[in-house]
């Protein structure tokens, strides 16, 4: 059994080619302790870990269950965050809207932000890594929040998580929110990996996906947004012109949306108007 030989069970199983030689490099960083160093020394792989490895791929063709919850981690922004299937797996689409969230919490001098449905801390373990700013996370879900606790304390980060369903358990107001909240429609037919992940944080209970977008800036913008406040959120494809739309109902301004690599619109951020 060789490398190659693996790759060829999840591309049989119907993974993409360059999806399936990246899933394998990640089996094999993981199970078989082999970094880039090793790549370049062509040090030999140890047999009996490369079974193990064909072990966790054949697992993988068989079920699709998603790599990362194979393995038990998922790289987000420079660190390996623990993930289960209590979480979400944090995505490159995310990171876009970190960094989006980033320059506005740096160009403003911000202080503290709020991170809605945290999930596995990706999010806010990001922000207080890379912005010297308060930040509190919450989540519904309390085995969400135990993965993110353990992810915080192995960053060395501060973030003040709390069980909290929205707003419920929050009595203070915040330079900026930010939230990756669920957005795909109900009735969405997905690919089978997303089957594991928990579906009350992808799924609306409505056909738009955009429930919780309205909750938090209805919600948000007088109780919890201080004035010039800001909301930065995560959107679906087609969602980012509805979202814009309850923005400017609820009176923010400076409205921007921006793409992911892929050309979609992924991050939007408004402003609270002054006046409100």
């Amino acid at each position: 059994m060789n490398i190659q030989e693996i790759v060829e069970i999840l591309v049989r199983s119907g993974i993409e080619p360059n999806e399936a030689s990246k899933e394998v490099k990640m089996l094999i960083e993981h199970f078989c302790n082999y970094t880039a160093k090793d790549i370049i020394l062509g040090t030999p792989l140890d047999y009996e870990k490369l079974e193990i490895v064909k072990q966790k791929a054949q697992l993988r063709a068989n079920t699709r269950k998603p790599i990362q919850y194979i393995i038990g981690q998922s790289y987000f922004m420079g660190d390996f965050y623990e993930v289960n299937e209590d979480v979400l797996i944090p995505r490159d689409e995310t990171e876009i809207v970190v960094n989006h969230a980033l320059k506005i919490i740096k160009n403003n001098g911000f202080k503290k932000v709020l991170d809605i449905g945290t999930g596995s801390g990706c999010i806010a373990c990001a922000i207080s890594k890379y912005a010297k700013v308060d930040v509190c996370a919450v989540d519904i879900s309390d085995s969400a929040l135990k993965i993110a606790k353990k992810n915080a304390k192995k960053l060395g980060v501060g973030v003040n998580f709390i069980n909290s369903d929205l707003f419920s358990n929050i009595n203070e107001k915040f330079d900026l929110i930010i939230s990756n909240p669920p957005y795909i429609p109900k009735g969405t037919k997905v690919q089978r990996e997303l089957g594991y992940e928990p579906q009350n944080a992808l799924f609306t209970s409505e056909e738009t996906g955009c429930e919780f977008y309205k909750k938090i800036i209805e919600d948000g913008v007088d109780k919890f947004l201080n004035k010039n406040g800001y909301i930065v959120f995560e959107v679906g494809i087609s969602q980012s012109e509805l979202v814009k739309q309850y923005f400017e109902n609820n009176g923010f301004v400076d409205i921007v949306i921006e793409n992911d690599l892929a050309n979609i619109p992924r991050a939007i951020s408004a402003k609270k108007s002054y006046n409100k």
